[in-house]
């Protein structure tokens, strides 16, 4: 199963900043809905070979597995038994985008504050109205794929994407702790519900 090249890059090497929320969206196909309304059990597809390996390593897929497992097991899903064939397979994968935030800061408004400052007059030595100052921040945005495949088929009935500002202070704790955030919003959405008529 091919997927986007973008996706290719680190995953959540950093973890999920503790600060920033984790917006999810999934997809799924419609024929496929009363299938997967019926999947009781499943299994891992391997981790992906040739890909990055700060990302695609045991540490990193074991608290995806772990975070997954946990939420669908809890729902009454069983991990099949080596050997046995599952209701459907899952994969993860992931990618880090290098983002650029532009914000401008008016000093009418108070942002500027100096001697001869007046907030009823003007700016006095910060400028007149209207004048602003661009302010930059650069920073990694970590993207977490779940696929849900059929097994019988072997197509591609769901797919959940979680993504958040990355941290570059966050340790094992935390990053297993978000990840399980992630995957919970995710999952929250699975199985899809049929779309009324």
């Amino acid at each position: 199963m091919s997927f986007p090249s973008r996706l290719t890059g680190a995953l959540l090497v950093l973890g999920l900043a503790s600060c920033t929320s984790i917006s999810t969206n999934t997809n799924y196909d419609p024929s496929f809905v009363q299938q997967v309304a019926a999947y009781r059990t499943y299994s891992w597809l391997p981790m992906r070979e040739g890909a990055d390996p700060k990302v695609y390593n045991p540490i990193i897929q074991a608290r995806v597995h772990q975070a997954v497992d946990h939420e669908l097991q809890s729902r009454g899903y069983k991990l099949a038994e080596a050997g046995q064939k599952a209701d459907f397979e899952i994969g993860w994968h992931g990618a880090i985008n290098h983002k650029m935030d532009v914000d401008y800061v008016n000093h009418y408004y108070g942002y500027g504050w100096g001697p001869s400052y007046d907030p009823f007059y003007g700016a006095g030595a910060y400028g007149g109205a209207g004048m602003s100052t661009p302010v930059v921040r650069e920073y990694r945005e970590g993207t977490l794929i779940l696929d849900i495949v059929d097994t019988g088929s072997n197509q591609l009935v769901w797919r959940g994407t979680a993504q958040a500002e990355l941290s570059e202070n966050s340790d094992a704790k935390k990053s297993q702790e978000l990840i399980s955030q992630a995957v919970d919003k995710m999952l929250k959405k699975f199985p899809p519900e049929p779309e009324k008529q």
